[in-house]
């Protein structure tokens, strides 16, 4: 795997077509949008004030993070350097990259966190320990 970095994840603009009278429209198209194929799709919600989601890294997972609804923050890490972005726009989608540790905080009342993932859930994909994570970023992400 490819040595990853903060630098290597950002706001992707995704379509969005628009009609005075029914709303808008956002596609996400395997390979066209999005730089994976999604395997898999969740969703966050009703998450309680004051509350952190996520705080672990994946190895070999990519992912796409779209604030559906409301907003968020997203703190990103290498090992090395962070980077924190706030999502509040549901067509615009944070692309991370495996090997960053990520920390989703400051959610508003009704926000809804939209996530397409690279990969099917794998538990041995996750590192859900910092200091775990520090020991693989500096053997080389192997």
């Amino acid at each position: 795997m490819k040595e990853s970095s903060v630098y290597d994840c950002t706001i992707i603009e995704l379509d969005k077509h628009h009609s005075d009278r029914k709303g808008n429209i956002t596609v996400v198209e395997n390979y066209d949008t999005i730089p994976f194929e999604v395997k898999r799709t969740y969703y966050l919600y009703d998450i309680p004030g004051g509350e952190s989601r996520g705080g672990h890294a994946h190895k070999e997972l990519s992912q796409l993070i779209v604030s559906a609804s409301g907003s968020f923050t997203v703190a990103l890490d290498d090992g090395n350097v962070k980077r924190v972005f706030v999502l509040n726009r549901p067509y615009q989608g944070l692309y991370v990259v495996p090997g960053i540790w990520r920390t989703l905080d400051d959610f508003s009342s009704g926000a809804v966190c939209l996530v397409l993932a690279s990969h099917e859930y794998d538990e041995q994909d996750y590192i859900r320990d910092y200091n775990e994570f520090i020991i693989y970023k500096e053997n080389g992400s192997k």
